[in-house]
Parts: structure tokens; C-alpha cells; sequence
């Protein structure tokens, strides 16, 4: 039986760069159950097994029940001797080995019976190997099909439908409501929302409108939408996840690395065990050479590593695809690994800890002025900047519907704030420093917000004060209680931040992280990361992947949070969370722990099983049939069936 992850690369990935409309192979519908060839060769070998014992043990016919047993071994056993075959002229004993040589070796001390039931156990038990390796191919053509092959793109007037690959950037698609979207691009025009599950792993559907993204394979529910399609097909979002999780489940981590040069090690081994079984009680105790060669076939058998083999790489290819199908994107086995180890996580301040977009906090009005009043001024005035501040000041005046007054004499003061004319008087707003040369008090107010690590705008005219509007980049929702569930899982958390150190104190205090750096340079936080690297020894770093990209690396596991925004974060980062939920790190650290589980769990089974069977093996207290059956066959489906409650484990 060949490994898990062999089997998978070789039937699974040979189209791993062909997009969705060129790759229908891979998810192409299988034919009925009744016609696939290992049900056939299965049944087929069943009935002349069945047939075989019937003539044998009811009828006493041996001649005809041995032809039976044969029939089972020529059919059944065909892709086995081969292999065995391959393995033995490459020097590199496998289990294909170790069945072919009991099987051989039953028939020779006339146990036919026993010999063709090991061949036919032992193909059920690769057809359930096959089975698991389907499962991971499967998710993977799920994914390929989430975009449609073609688009219905408008050129001259006319829409006309076109292959994706004939699709140009630049081109107008047309999207109704119910419609996949097919690359991604920018809305042009139209007003929808998408449900971006397919992505991001988001059950709600975001609203589109005009200059927002959107992506290939996500749905567009109720409305209209032109889209300008930025990416040709084979360079889209999804494309790359999917280019990216193929390449994932390829990756073997230490765990299946160290499994596999034991199999290699242990099929020899076993064998030499068993001639020794054979050899030493017949040739040098004189006991009877039919009675221990029978116990040397059941050992054989029964050391068989398959679920061994499986154990590890089926556990981390269903914990892979499974995360893909949660928006969570996991480039390697090893960062399961990895995060079941860590012992700090690391967290950047703004876009991860906080939403990374500046928003009104306060208002508040002097001698009379309403909020209204400071806000509608101030708007007007920051509707002629580009900065975030002004964008957040005018954003807020567009959802409370407050006017925009006309400007004259507009001037900008760099790094200090701004005036101009409305309706004949000079109004100011900016920072204090701004206010040092026109003799105007600055509130208390501006300072008391600058305490609690808010920007302060002070709005004036040029007599007294007007008003002062205090904005700050709001914490994430989820934040404290990612926090707190790490926390409680004893793994240290540390907030890093370009921030001065007032604000990055009010942050930590919000979020709850034990510790917290500020006033850092990108290069500053990855000194930071190597050195909480030799104080703990695993290190997780989330961030936002743009300026983060440096720290990621340098951690043992680099997460990007919202990589759907940058293609930047989905090459920096082990794992690229789709969507800027931060409650998918509990998800990951459960799912790396659950993995793990897994992974011991099959492991130990697949030990004690092999080895309590062993030692029965050599004492004579099982047969072929257990040995296969059980050891074999059964183990195999135990391990393989385990690792399968990985893709149960819920965002």
C-alpha cells in the first residue's frame, strides 16, 4: 500500500496551474458505484472466495477450491504483485511486499483459503486509502468549480459570452442576481450584495457597491452588478488558493517526514524478523518448520505499516482542507505543527487588532454650536484633503446626512490642519499646533482625548473656539475575547504597534494583552520576534501582511489577517485568514490542536495494535484472517475514519 500523501500527489494534483475551466478532470462526476473498477474486482474476488470455501469445507472438493483461491489472488491481487515486483527490483521493500510473500507462502503450506483472504483484505483496505485520498481530491474540485467557465462580458455595446481565458483585464462583465461572479474585479456600477463563503469563509453577504472588490467564485445574491475584471483567470483569488492548498497538502511535516523514514526502515526489519521466526525455532530448536513458517506469515502480515503510513498525512490533509472551506488558507502540514506549540502569540495594533480605518469617536460643541454645526464645518473644510482623518470626517457627515458648506480661500497648513471662507468667515481645523499663532485657547476637551489615544481635530473661527471632534481606529469586537481564550490555553500575547506609547497602553488595556511594544519600525518588530523567539521557543505573529511582511517571516508561523485585500499577505504568511475575523485564530488553534490529537491518537492505536498482534502473531494465538482483518484492513479504516472528524471541527 503506497502512503497517503503519495497516493494523493499522484492522482489527485497532476492539473496543480490549470484553472477551474480547464481542470474538469479533477472534479469530473464519477461514474455509478456499481461500475468502478475496485467494486467490480472487490465483488468479483468476494464471490469466487466465498465460492472457494463453500467447495472446500462443505463439499471437500480441495482441487476446485484451491482454483477458487487462485482466481482470488490473480484478480484481486494483480496491482499487488506488480508492485511488489517494482519494489523488489528497486531495492525498496514495501507492504505490497510483505502481502505478496504470505500470500505465497499460505498457498505453500496449504492454507490457499488464508492466502487469497490476506490479498482480498488487503485491497479492501487500499480501496479505503484510495477512498480517504478521494475525500482531499474532491475538496479540491469542489473548489475548481466554484467559478463558472464562462462570463458575459459587454464589448461595443454588445454582450457577448466569452471563456474566461478570453476575458481581458479591463473588460465590462455583466453579473444578474443569482449569478457566480467569474474573476475578480471592481464593481463599475450596481448595487448588490455577495456572499464570499467561498473565500472567506463568511456566512453573511457583504454589500457591494461602487469601487468595491469583488472576487471569482463568490455569488451574487439579489442584484445588478458591473464588474471591471482586474485579474485574468488563472491569476484570481481563488485560483491561488487553490494553487496554494494543493501545494499545502504536498508539504509533509516533521510528524509524516519521521513516519516515513521509519516505514522505510521498519518493512525490511519486519521481514528479517520474520525469516528469523521462521528460521531459528525450524533450524536451531528442530520445532516443526510448517507450524513457524504459518507463525512467520502472520507476523508478516501483521507488522504491515499501512495504517502506520496513513495515520499522520490523512489527519493533516483533512485538517488542510478543511480550513480552505473555512476561509482560513494553510500553506504547509509543519504550521499545525507549529501551532499547537506555540507558546506566545504576537498580534500587530492596527488592521489586526483594530479595524485599521479611523472613526468619529466624539463630537462636541462650543458657545452654542450644535454637533451638527462642528461637524458640517469641519467636513467642509477636510472635503478638500486626502488624509484618513479628513476621509473619516466626511464619511461620518455622509451617514448623518449633514450638508457640506461652499469654500472659498482654501488653505492647507502641512502637517498642522487647514482654513478657509464660508459665507465670509475664516474657519480653522486642525491639530493644537495649528492654534499656537492665533491666540485661541485649546479646550480641555483636546487634550483629555489625546489621554485616551485619540486624534483630536480642534474647529475654530478666528475668535474663539467652535468645536473639537476626537477620532480613533475602533478595536476589533472579537479582540478581548481572542485574547481571553489564549489566555486561558496559558499562551502569552503581545500587542505590537508604530504607536506612541499612550496609545498602545489605552490598546492593551482594551484588548487585555499581556504585554505590548511602541514606537516600533518594521525591522524593530522583528528584533522583537527574535527575541521572544529564544525567550519561548514558538512564536505566532498575526498581522495585516503588507508592513507586517518582514515579522511574519520571522516567526515560526506568520498568520495575514484579510488577505482577500492584498495578494501581498497570501504569499508573506503560513496561514492567510480570508476575512478579517480575528475569532478564526481560536479556530486555528483548536483545529492545530485537534489535528495533533488526531494525529497521536492514530499513531498510539496503530503501535499498541501492531504490537500486541505481533507478540499473539509469534505465540500462535491469531491467524491470516485476523492478522489481515483486523491489523490490517480494520486499523486502516479506524485510522482513516479518526482523522475524517477533522473536517467536523466548526469556524
Amino acid at each position: 500500500m503506497h502512503d497517503m500523501k503519495s497516493h494523493i500527489s499522484e492522482n489527485s494534483y497532476r492539473n496543480e496551474n490549470s484553472c477551474s475551466c480547464c481542470s474538469s478532470n479533477l472534479s469530473e462526476e464519477k461514474s455509478p458505484l456499481w461500475r468502478r473498477r475496485q467494486l467490480i474486482t472487490g465483488s468479483v474476488a468476494a464471490l469466487f472466495l466465498v465460492a472457494g470455501l463453500t467447495f472446500s469445507f462443505l463439499m471437500h472438493l480441495k482441487l476446485l477450491s484451491l482454483l477458487m483461491f487462485a482466481i482470488v489472488v490473480g484478480v484481486a491481487g494483480r496491482d499487488i504483485f506488480r508492485k511488489a515486483l517494482q519494489s523488489i527490483s528497486s531495492l525498496r521493500l514495501d507492504m505490497n511486499c510483505l502481502m505478496s510473500i504470505a500470500a505465497i507462502g499460505a498457498f505453500f503450506i496449504g492454507h490457499g483459503e488464508e492466502g487469497a483472504a490476506v490479498i482480498l483484505l488487503f485491497f479492501i483496505a487500499e480501496s479505503l486509502e484510495e477512498y480517504a485520498a478521494d475525500n482531499a481530491r474532491k475538496s479540491i474540485g469542489t473548489l475548481l468549480h466554484l467559478a463558472p467557465e464562462t462570463a458575459r462580458i459587454r464589448r461595443n455595446s454588445d454582450e457577448i459570452e466569452l471563456h474566461t481565458h478570453e476575458v481581458a483585464v479591463g473588460d465590462t462583465i455583466i453579473i444578474r442576481p443569482g449569478e457566480k461572479i467569474p474573476l475578480d474585479g471592481h464593481v463599475a456600477a450596481g448595487h448588490s450584495f455577495v456572499n464570499e463563503s467561498s473565500i472567506t469563509g463568511e456566512s453573511v453577504p457583504a454589500e457591494k457597491l461602487e469601487g468595491d472588490m469583488v472576487y471569482a467564485g463568490t455569488l451574487n445574491e439579489e442584484g445588478y452588478l458591473e464588474i471591471i475584471a482586474s485579474k485574468k483567470a488563472e491569476n484570481t483569488i481563488l485560483s491561488r488558493i487553490i494553487a496554494l492548498v494543493q501545494e499545502a497538502e504536498r508539504k509533509k511535516s516533521k510528524t509524516e517526514k519521521f513516519i516515513d523514514t521509519f516505514a522505510a526502515v521498519y518493512t525490511p526489519a519486519v521481514i528479517g524478523l520474520a525469516f528469523a521466526t521462521f528460521l531459528i525455532p525450524t533450524i536451531v530448536l528442530g520445532y516443526s518448520w510448517s507450524t513457524w513458517l504459518y507463525r512467520a506469515l502472520v507476523l508478516l502480515v501483521v507488522s504491515c505499516p499501512c495504517a502506520l503510513a496513513i495515520s499522520t498525512p490523512v489527519a493533516m490533509v483533512s485538517a488542510i482542507t478543511s480550513a480552505s472551506r473555512h476561509g482560513v488558507l494553510i500553506k504547509g502540514a509543519t504550521f499545525l505543527e507549529e501551532l499547537n506549540k506555540a507558546r506566545v502569540f504576537v498580534f500587530d495594533k492596527t488592521g489586526t487588532l483594530t479595524k485599521g480605518r479611523l472613526e468619529v469617536t466624539d463630537i462636541i460643541g462650543f458657545n452654542n454650536h450644535s454637533e451638527n454645526d462642528v461637524l458640517s464645518l469641519a467636513a467642509s473644510l477636510e472635503a478638500q484633503a486626502e488624509h484618513p482623518i479628513a476621509k473619516a470626517i466626511v464619511r461620518k457627515a455622509v451617514t448623518e446626512s449633514v450638508p457640506l458648506r461652499k469654500l472659498n480661500a482654501f488653505r492647507a497648513f502641512r502637517g498642522k490642519g487647514l482654513k478657509a471662507e464660508i459665507d465670509g468667515t475664516t474657519y480653522f481645523a486642525g491639530a493644537g499646533n495649528l492654534f499656537d499663532d492665533i491666540s485661541i485657547q485649546i479646550p480641555l476637551e483636546l487634550s483629555q482625548f489625546e489621554e485616551e489615544g485619540k486624534t483630536a481635530i480642534f474647529i475654530s473661527d478666528q475668535h474663539s473656539a467652535i468645536g473639537v471632534i476626537a477620532l480613533a481606529d475602533r478595536v476589533r469586537e472579537n479582540a478581548q475575547t481572542v485574547i481571553s481564550k489564549l489566555k486561558k490555553l496559558n499562551i502569552q500575547t503581545e500587542m505590537l504597534t508604530g504607536d506612541n506609547n499612550r496609545v498602545a497602553h489605552r490598546m492593551a488595556e482594551k484588548t487585555g494583552v499581556d504585554r505590548y511594544e511602541a514606537g516600533l519600525l518594521p525591522e524593530d518588530k522583528v528584533h522583537v520576534i527574535e527575541q521572544l523567539s529564544k525567550e519561548y521557543g514558538h512564536v505566532v505573529m498575526v498581522g495585516d501582511g503588507v508592513n507586517d511582511a518582514p515579522a511574519l517571516a520571522a516567526a515560526h508561523v506568520g498568520i495575514a489577517m484579510g488577505a482577500t485585500g492584498t495578494d501581498t499577505a497570501i504569499e508573506t504568511a503560513d496561514i492567510a485568514l480570508m476575512h478579517d475575523d480575528l475569532s478564526r485564530i481560536d479556530y486555528l488553534v483548536h483545529l492545530g490542536k485537534k489535528t495533533m490529537a488526531v494525529v497521536k491518537q492514530n499513531v498510539t492505536a496503530s503501535l499498541l495494535v501492531k504490537g500486541s498482534l505481533t507478540v499473539m502473531a509469534v505465540m500462535g494465538f491469531i491467524n491470516l484472517w485476523v492478522a489481515v482483518g483486523v491489523g490490517d484492513m480494520g486499523l486502516s479504516l479506524a485510522v482513516i475514519l479518526n482523522a475524517m472528524r477533522l473536517t467536523r471541527v466548526k469556524a
